[in-house]
C-alpha cells in the first residue's frame, strides 16, 4: 500500500496536466492556423496518393497499350517535335515558384512587407501561368489528338480518365492557391498582419510547397513512366 501511494502522482501535478492541456495553444505550441493547414494537407495527401495508386493499378492492369508521354505531350517547335518540352516547362516554373515562396517567407518574419509582398506577388504570377500553360495543354489534348475522360485513340482508354482527373485535381489546388496568394498578399500591402505577425505567410507557403511536391509525384509517375 505504501508503495502505490509513492507512485501516485501528487495533486499538484495532475493540476499542471491538466492546465497544459486545456491550454493546448501552449501544450503543443502551434497556432491553430498552422495546425489546421497541417491536418488539411495530411487528408489531401491521402486524397493524392489514392490517385496515384489508382492510376498505377489501372495502367498495370491495361490490357490496351498504355501511349507513349514522349509522343503525347510533344510539341512541334521550328519544326522539331520535342518531347515534354512544355511539361519541362511547368516543373521549372513551379519549382522557381516554390524560391520564391520561401524567399517570401523569410522577408515577411524579416519585417520587409515590401518585399514580402512583391515575391508573394510573383509566386502567383507564376502559378497562374502554370495553369495557363496547363489549360493549352488539355486544350492541344482534347481538340487536336481526340483524348477525352471516357475515350483515347492513342491507345489505352483509361489514360484519358487518369490523365484529366489527376492534373485537373492538382490544376484546382494551384488555382487555389493562386488565389490565396493574391488575397494574403494584398493584405500584407495593406498592413493587415503588422500588428498580428506574419505566421500567415509562414501558412501560405507551406499550402504552396505541398502543392509544389505534389507535381513532382504527377510529373515522374505520369509524364516520365
Amino acid at each position: 500500500m505504501a508503495e502505490l501511494d509513492d507512485k501516485t502522482p501528487p495533486a499538484d501535478d495532475w493540476a499542471g496536466v491538466a492546465r497544459d492541456w486545456s491550454a493546448d495553444k501552449q501544450a503543443f505550441d502551434m497556432p491553430w492556423g498552422k495546425l489546421m493547414m497541417w491536418i488539411f494537407l495530411l487528408s489531401d495527401t491521402f486524397i493524392f496518393s489514392i490517385f496515384l495508386t489508382g492510376y498505377m493499378n489501372v495502367r498495370l492492369s491495361s490490357v490496351e497499350p498504355w501511349p507513349n508521354s514522349s509522343e503525347v505531350f510533344a510539341l512541334t517547335i521550328a519544326g522539331q517535335h520535342i518531347p515534354l518540352v512544355l511539361i519541362a516547362i511547368m516543373t521549372f516554373i513551379l519549382i522557381t515558384s516554390s524560391g520564391t515562396m520561401a524567399m517570401a517567407v523569410n522577408y515577411a518574419y524579416r519585417g520587409d512587407k515590401r518585399r514580402t509582398v512583391y515575391l508573394m506577388a510573383a509566386t502567383a504570377l507564376l502559378g497562374a501561368s502554370f495553369v495557363g500553360m496547363q489549360a493549352f495543354e488539355w486544350t492541344k489534348l482534347i481538340v487536336d489528338e481526340g483524348i477525352r475522360p471516357w475515350g483515347n485513340p492513342m491507345g489505352a482508354a483509361q489514360f484519358g480518365a487518369a490523365f484529366f482527373m489527376i492534373t485537373g485535381f492538382h490544376g484546382l489546388h494551384v488555382t487555389g492557391g493562386v488565389i490565396y496568394l493574391a488575397v494574403i498578399a494584398r493584405r500584407v500591402a495593406r498592413g493587415h498582419y503588422e500588428q498580428k505577425g506574419y505566421q500567415i505567410v509562414e501558412i501560405t507557403g507551406l499550402y504552396w510547397h505541398f502543392v509544389d511536391l505534389v507535381w513532382v509525384f504527377i510529373f515522374a509517375l505520369f509524364y516520365l513512366w
